[in-house]
């Protein structure tokens, strides 16, 4: 028996991630077939689809940039408030507007942010940094919670349907598969950029940022960058929240929410973007069962946040930690994945 040495391609079968994320879009896109008889899962489940999109927003920030953003809830909220104003005001609520609006509310005021927190001569810490948009997001709060014109601590309901020409979206399967159409949209392309050149150099500074400016890369130029895509889809998921709600409020771009997204995100596992979604799911679909348990509704809140918090500081890559290694999370380029395996003859 002699041994000799192969080379195998871990690439040339289908990782645990890729199995997880095909598996979720089975599901997303067997829910209108499932529940066609249940509107109220369908509601459950179109809110799902655009909390993930926060979720995710949060996880390009944070899980794959560094950022650690608590005002992710702010640019989701400050959009929701466009669209419902221009539809208030202007009678408009066409899809070829409001998406760009929102898109646009989410760019321009995260850029504000990153001009102000992230472009230093000193590095920021993430506490700074944290603490920054945590301070935007609970001042937008009070802001709106006093000003009439966007209903103050009421907010703004009964907000125009969203069209797309004719045809009104109303809550339903129809809504789904406009927010699912979106979702999938955000979430490809978010999974092509982590996946490009950008994507290598944020693995980078996930893994080692002290050295990457000494092979000549703006840190911060890429961070920003990221943070602003992770502005843009909060945005859109916002417009979409408006909508489906027919509401948006103060709550939506306060503190709690941003909150809620970082737990989202922690829960599911940070730097997979099908993380989120997963602790998305796995939350708000919890909330919604076991508030209805009578013997437990008043202490639910207790108990789903003590499974958070088992989970989060027992296992901080989350929920996928259990399922998907270190390596697969964090990505192999190029043809240095390959290992090498004895055989024998």
């Amino acid at each position: 028996m002699k041994g000799r040495l192969v080379t195998r391609d871990p690439t040339s079968g289908i990782c645990v991630l890729a199995r997880v994320e095909i598996a979720t879009f089975f599901v997303l896109l067997s829910m209108p077939f499932l529940l066609w008889s249940r509107p109220e899962l369908i509601t459950l489940a179109t809110n799902v689809l655009i909390l993930s999109m926060l979720a995710i927003s949060f996880d390009l920030c944070w899980g794959y940039s560094g950022v650690m953003s608590f005002g992710q809830a702010l640019f989701f909220g400050a959009a929701g408030y466009l669209v419902a104003i221009v539809g208030r005001d202007l009678g408009f609520s066409s899809i070829w507007g409001s998406l760009p609006l929102a898109m646009l509310a989410g760019l321009c005021l995260s850029f504000l942010f990153a001009a102000i927190l992230l472009f230093d001569r000193i590095k920021p810490t993430t506490i700074f940094v944290a603490l920054g948009t945590l301070t935007g997001s609970y001042a937008a709060e009070r802001l709106v919670s006093g000003w009439q014109y966007v209903g103050a601590g009421n907010g703004l309901s009964s907000i125009r349907l969203l069209r797309i020409g004719p045809i009104e979206m109303v809550e339903g399967i129809p809504f789904y598969c406009l927010a699912l159409m979106l979702f999938s949209l955000c979430y490809f392309g978010c999974r092509v950029l982590v996946r490009s050149q950008f994507g290598l150099v944020l693995a980078a500074i996930r893994q080692n940022e002290e050295k990457l400016p000494f092979i000549g890369y703006c840190v911060q130029v890429y961070k920003a960058v990221a943070f602003l895509l992770a502005g843009v889809i909060a945005g859109v998921a916002g417009m979409l929240f408006a909508y489906h709600q027919g509401f948006v409020g103060p709550g939506n771009v306060g503190p709690s929410l941003s909150t809620a997204a970082v737990l989202y995100c922690l829960l599911g596992g940070p730097g997979t973007l099908i993380g989120p979604v997963l602790g998305t799911a796995v939350v708000e679909v919890a909330s919604y069962f076991l508030a209805d348990i009578d013997t437990i509704r008043q202490i639910w809140p207790l108990l789903l946040g003590l499974m958070l918090l088992i989970i989060v500081v027992f296992r901080p890559n989350g929920l996928l930690g259990f399922i998907v290694s270190d390596r697969e999370r964090i990505g192999s380029y190029g043809r240095g994945g390959s290992k090498q395996v004895r055989t024998t003859t």
